[in-house]
């Protein structure tokens, strides 16, 4: 095993883990301030990656179909906000789940009907194309580390933005006692929609992000959705910072696990049965990771203080 590959494969898991980063931190944040369970976060994530392709197809370019699933999911997720999900707040955690869930239905089947069933591709842009040398003699794909790089500026974004803005102290506030800043004279309707388009703009941009490495399709949201729940578990429900070491965590072991399982099996069974097992293992590892951490942090690494 060369130090190149083994470098690729942490760059790969670090990727991974940026991409659901950008999923876990709306949706923690949606819940941390919301109280709100919502299963439809998949979705605003494929309506991300949707719009992305159609308008990079319409007009050739990938950055206005960037900007565009950015629109488009923050729309989407305010519309929601203001026609579904304000109904749900006040309602049993059940009530949010099933309500959620019955928007994913509305979306995969409206976007198969605007789109179709078959998948559409993004194209990765000619400034992004190519790799750069790693150490060991290998490279590494330039586009996979411009995503990294989009989650560390995300990241340090979202850590000014709560911590340094009159609107992150209303986040702030709203999730500690969202009562009192409604007496205080705070819109809590208004920060609410901001606060679920935010989440939703965060959704689409990893939605738009990868699907330039893989096919734009219906259903695409839930594998990246259940993801995104483990990270926020691990991490601690309501806690950016706990999304984001949750993310990395969740990313490096599920690529390393599959790259090294295997491997490491063959040295012990037959290679034929070596890879099977290993796989199987390896997409059992991350749960087994979570259950690890919450025998011993019930609520999580960065759990926020309620």
């Amino acid at each position: 095993m060369s130090i190149a590959l083994l470098l690729e494969q942490l760059l790969n898991g670090l990727q991974l883990g940026v991409m659901l980063f950008l999923m876990a931190a709306g949706l923690t944040l949606i819940f941390g301030v919301m109280g709100l369970i919502n299963l439809a976060h998949g979705s605003l994530y494929m309506i991300g990656a949707f719009a992305c392709a159609a308008v990079a197809a319409a007009t050739g370019s990938f950055w206005i179909g960037l900007a565009a699933s950015l629109v488009a999911a923050a729309a989407a997720g305010a519309i929601i906000e203001v026609t579904v999900i304000r109904r749900l707040y006040d309602r049993d955690h059940l009530d949010q789940v099933l309500a959620t869930f019955a928007l994913i239905l509305i979306f995969s089947e409206g976007t198969r009907w605007l789109f179709g069933s078959f998948p559409l591709y993004l194209d990765i842009p000619p400034l992004l194309q190519g790799a750069v040398p790693l150490p060991g003699g290998g490279q590494y794909q330039l586009y996979r580390l411009a995503i990294i790089g989009v989650g560390v500026v995300v990241a340090l974004g979202l850590y000014v933005l709560i911590s340094r803005t009159r609107l992150g102290m209303r986040i702030r506030a709203g999730e500690s006692d969202r009562e009192m800043i409604a007496a205080l004279g705070v819109d809590i309707r208004t920060l609410y929609t901001v606060v679920f388009a935010l989440g939703a703009a965060l959704a689409g941009l990893a939605g738009a992000l990868v699907g330039a490495l893989q096919s734009v399709q219906v259903g695409m949201g839930e594998p990246a959705l259940i993801l995104a729940f483990v990270v926020i578990v691990i991490g601690g429900i309501g806690s950016i910072k706990g999304a984001l070491f949750g993310a990395i965590l969740v990313g490096v072991v599920d690529t390393m696990g599959r790259f090294l399982l295997p491997k490491a099996l063959a040295l012990m069974i037959p290679a034929a049965q070596a890879g099977p097992i290993g796989a199987a293992l390896a997409s059992m590892l991350i749960y087994i990771v979570m259950a690890l951490i919450l025998a011993f942090r019930p609520s999580g690494l960065f759990a926020t203080q309620s």
